[in-house]
């Protein structure tokens, strides 16, 4: 696949994961919006292959992370945060026990 095309496709999936992780916050959604589009603009004239690889590199890194480490809240009072996980960010856990238990 050629760089140019790699960019656009990380372009792309960083917008979608964007608006999956901030659903519903149309401020976070903007803020994003900007970010992503600044960043992309800014290194628009790059050409040197490494550099660029370099650059897909961390994009793909920031779309990992906000997929699976974003978790949105919501200020129901003063003092209370209600966490809203997305359904791909709710996996099965092997419940915790204190004591070992013993193969037989």
């Amino acid at each position: 696949m050629g760089q140019a095309v790699k960019v656009l496709h990380l372009f792309k999936t960083l917008h979608r994961t964007r608006q999956q992780v901030f659903k519903n916050d149309s401020r976070a959604l903007e803020a994003a919006r900007i970010k992503i589009n600044e960043e992309f603009r800014s290194n628009k004239s790059e050409t040197c292959p490494n550099k660029i690889e370099k650059l897909i590199k961390i994009g793909a890194d920031v779309e990992l992370l906000l997929r699976t480490s974003v978790i949105q809240g919501i200020h129901t009072d003063h003092s209370t945060l209600k966490l809203i996980p997305r359904k791909d960010l709710l996996i099965e856990n092997v419940p915790y026990y204190d004591a070992p238990t013993q193969k037989q």
